[in-house]
């Protein structure tokens, strides 16, 4: 039986299981690309009662690579190989996929689970904001308040020579995370003195932010919007600077009531004069022991087992440590430079990765199936 054949039969048998069980059937399609086979893979979530109706007559999909995983509570899950596809953001040559299989498998595990049981890990700086636009490179949380106009430019000039030893240390495919780890509380430890030494104002941070060259990643508010929508928990942990970041999001409009952000907060004096930063400090390299600090946080979260877990450096990899128990969790790695250095350990490390996209549109794709 061909495709339009089990089609136009599907048809028939939804009419029938409607008048019998005044139900309504659940189809949503998801299609990723197989790298390796060059197939596209269609994953169907369709309700029980149809399934089964279209077996008792004799309507199954023949077609090839059909795999039925089997029913879940509510739902089969059915694997179709196949040569149309309604996902384009999984085509595009940004796109890597080390183990599509175990994408897949998760990508189901997501659908099932649904909004009720789905929570977002996401860095910041370079994951949620651009790393460039129109071949300029887009500043940071850090970088924003380097190059405003409070800063002097003495003070300019020795940040940007920090920047210029250490973030080639940050990015270094050679050294280990262990290896970088202590250069990059020095650089953090370095930048934080400076910038508390130009006795920054807290009410200067939203003009800061205003004339800036900040972007967010295109999709950001259809990002932002859906999760809001559907009542999923958003937690943002950054290694930035936390009243930037929160502008930031406040001024783009998408800072909401689901939005948790855990960061390097400024320390204001009672005149509002900055004095330093509170806690212990958070750097790309240490955010284990962070999520570890953020336990009853996600304690609260018990229910929402399952993780987008979303970072642009390995060491986002962790932002998930603190959450007690995990049914499935999809890492999806934004990598932004020395692509071709680096893209092996990233495709080992994430299960999806996004080379020089700066866009959302992956994310975006998989929120759409999942919610």
């Amino acid at each position: 039986m061909d495709k339009t054949t089990v089609v136009k039969a599907g048809a028939v048998a939804s009419a029938s299981v409607c008048a019998l069980f005044g139900g309504v059937v659940l189809a949503q399609y998801i299609f990723t690309k197989k790298k390796k086979a060059g197939r596209k893979t269609k994953i169907i979530e369709m309700g029980s009662r149809m399934f089964l109706a279209l077996c008792e007559l004799g309507v199954r999909p023949k077609w090839p690579g059909y795999i039925s995983i089997g029913p879940t509570k509510n739902f089969f899950l059915l694997l179709v190989h196949t040569e149309d596809s309604e996902m384009p953001e999984f085509e595009k040559n940004t796109v890597h996929i080390k183990d599509p299989e175990r994408v897949e498998e998760i990508i189901c595990g997501l659908i099932k689970g649904g909004a009720a049981k789905l929570q977002v890990i996401t860095d910041f700086d370079m994951t949620l904001s651009r790393f460039s636009s129109n071949g300029k490179r887009c500043p940071t949380c850090h970088n924003i308040i380097d190059n405003c106009k409070m800063v002097t430019e003495d003070c300019r000039r020795k940040l940007l020579q920090l920047k210029e030893t250490y973030y080639p240390i940050e990015i270094d495919p050679h050294l280990t995370i262990e290896e970088k780890y202590p250069f990059m509380v020095e650089w953090y430890f370095k930048s934080h003195r400076l910038l508390v030494e130009q006795r920054l104002q807290k009410d200067k941070i939203p003009e800061i932010v205003r004339e800036s060259d900040v972007c967010l990643r295109e999709g950001f508010e259809q990002f932002f919007d859906r999760l809001h929508q559907h009542g999923v928990p958003v937690f943002i942990f950054s290694a930035g600077v936390g009243d930037i970041l929160e502008e930031i999001i406040r001024q783009a409009g998408v800072y909401r009531p689901n939005v948790r952000v855990v960061s390097n907060f400024m320390d204001f004096d009672e005149n509002g004069v900055l004095k330093g930063f509170k806690g212990e400090l958070i750097h790309m390299y240490n955010k284990h022991e962070g999520a570890l600090k953020n336990t009853e946080y996600f304690k609260q979260l018990k229910d929402n087992s399952n993780i987008l877990l979303l970072g642009d450096s390995l060491g986002d990899l962790n932002m998930a440590d603190g959450v007690p128990s995990v049914e499935n969790i999809l890492k999806i790695g934004f990598l932004n430079d020395k692509v071709d250095e680096r893209l092996e350990k990233y495709m080992d490390a994430y299960d999806i990765v996004l080379a020089k996209d700066e866009t959302l549109e992956v994310p975006n794709s998989v929120l759409q199936k999942i919610l």
